[in-house]
């Protein structure tokens, strides 16, 4: 694992839970951090990718520094044959996610990137209630990511490390979740609430994007915001499905009776399950839930929706194969 910050934490109780695959090494150029993992996990510790690289025999490595460092330290492990799951965002910048992707395809290991929604029991019912055809024609799709916090001081309100602000940070979970139930997206909207902490970059927005099947979305993003009960609504023809933080239901609009079908969020068990499907697709046993691909997509969701946001006006998305390179100015 490259990064001992707080996200490595949960990664920590989840390995705990695994039988999947084993924390054998930590590296963080803050070596204290790395030595407490160290102990904690009984593995070696480094203060450097590049120390751990060349001293241990490593199958795959979770990337779990600031988004500035991502393609260096994933293409370094990349290089050396090691399948990476990179933690979201997963670039800052579409070109330098394409020369992940290609340094993927060109050495041949798997590469991920962690989105931990995706692999939430909750949100993998939701999807197969909706492929059984339980909500019929899709119509609206509604998902908030909001909680009063104090970013002040945080890695993650700073451009220079983060790409941005709420829009990249929470907003890479949102466009993934998107991608997923949706398919292809066609355009993007974007609007921006007020700075209320003072921070240099956005702080609350508001994404409006229509999928390339015609579902309008409408996501709210801010940490500023109260958190809501639910974080997913989809509305179809036929029924409604929420999933939130304690419990999931379904509606069908012919009974209209709303119907439990999960318990929500469950954290450490959502990063169990995304270990175990990284250390699965390596061993050849089933494919990666989140792609390269994929990932690259997601970036190019945010790019197109900084544009928008900056240029007050819909843009379209376009695919991960043909992405212009999108220079932003949060400012």
């Amino acid at each position: 694992m490259v990064g001992a910050g707080a996200i490595a934490q949960t990664y920590l109780q989840a390995f705990a839970h695994c039988s999947d695959a084993r924390l054998v090494a930590v590296a963080d150029c803050r070596i204290d951090a790395a030595h407490r993992i160290a102990e904690r996990m009984r593995c070696r510790s480094y203060d450097r990718a590049a120390r751990m690289i060349s001293d241990c025999a490593l199958d795959a490595a979770i990337v779990c520094t600031p988004p500035v460092s991502h393609p260096e330290i994933c293409m370094q492990l990349m290089e050396g044959g090691i399948h990476v799951l990179c933690e979201k965002p997963f670039s800052i910048e579409t070109h330098a996610a394409q020369k992940m992707l290609e340094t993927a395809q060109r050495t041949g290991v798997k590469l991920t990137m962690a989105s931990k929604f995706r692999y939430v029991e909750d949100v993998i019912r939701a999807k197969s209630i909706i492929a059984s055809g339980g909500l019929g024609d899709l119509v609206l799709f509604e998902n908030v990511f909001a909680q009063r916090v104090d970013m002040t001081s945080r890695w993650n309100s700073k451009q220079e490390i983060s790409g941005g602000g709420v829009l990249i940070d929470n907003g890479a979970h949102s466009v993934d979740l998107m991608h997923y139930f949706l398919g292809p997206l066609a355009e993007v909207h974007a609007l921006e609430g007020i700075r209320s902490q003072g921070l240099s970059v956005e702080e609350t927005v508001f994404l409006f994007v229509r999928s390339a099947s015609n579902v309008v979305c409408h996501i709210d993003l801010s940490w500023s915001m109260k958190k809501r009960d639910s974080f997913l609504d989809i509305y179809g023809t036929r029924g409604a499905l929420s999933v939130g933080w304690k419990r999931s239901s379904y509606l069908d609009f012919a009974h209209g009776e709303w119907i439990p079908f999960g318990n929500g969020y469950n954290k450490v068990k959502a990063f169990r399950h995304q270990i175990e499907n990284f250390s699965r697709a390596i061993r050849g046993e089933e494919p990666l839930l989140i792609t390269g691909e994929d990932a690259v997509n997601s970036v190019s969701i945010i790019e197109s929706g900084y544009k928008a946001l900056q240029q007050n006006r819909w843009v379209p998305i376009a695919s991960h194969l043909d992405l212009p390179l999108i220079r932003r100015n949060i400012n």
